[in-house]
């Protein structure tokens, strides 16, 4: 589409979606781009993947989804702590890390015993105001 350009898209019967494209971003680092356009006259932003800019944005590691031998975060969030160490051998319900998001921390313990493969995990280092 070109800036400027409307398109409509009927979703079900009865209900279309008037799409205004707008412009897009810069892009980041990270092979993505911001795309900035109108929904139903609201305004809107989306951040996309850029295929053009050469190969795939490097996408971080995820717990699959059932596999009993990975543990996931229950929350996004920043990791404040990590207690385990790969090769360690850890008990069923041993501490391994702490999340804090929104001014609350949530605290990930080993389901079952087992031995750690791998951190795909580091911990954050928090930002401190300077004092003037």
């Amino acid at each position: 589409m070109e800036p400027g350009e409307e398109v409509s898209v009927d979703i079900e019967q009865g209900k279309t979606l008037i799409i205004k494209f707008l412009t897009v971003g810069d892009p980041h680092p990270d092979g993505r781009r911001l795309v900035f356009f109108e929904l139903n006259g609201q305004p809107r932003e989306v951040l996309v993947e850029d295929r053009s800019l050469g190969g795939p944005a490097k996408a971080r590691p995820k717990a699959e989804p059932g596999n009993p031998l990975q543990v996931a975060a229950p929350m996004p969030g920043l990791v404040v702590s990590i207690t385990a160490a790969p090769g360690e051998k850890v008990a069923a319900g041993q501490k391994l890390c702490v999340l804090e998001a929104m001014k609350m921390e949530t605290t990930l313990y080993a389901e079952k015993a087992g031995k750690i493969a791998e951190l795909l995990v580091q911990r954050e280092r928090k930002w401190k105001p300077a004092i003037c």
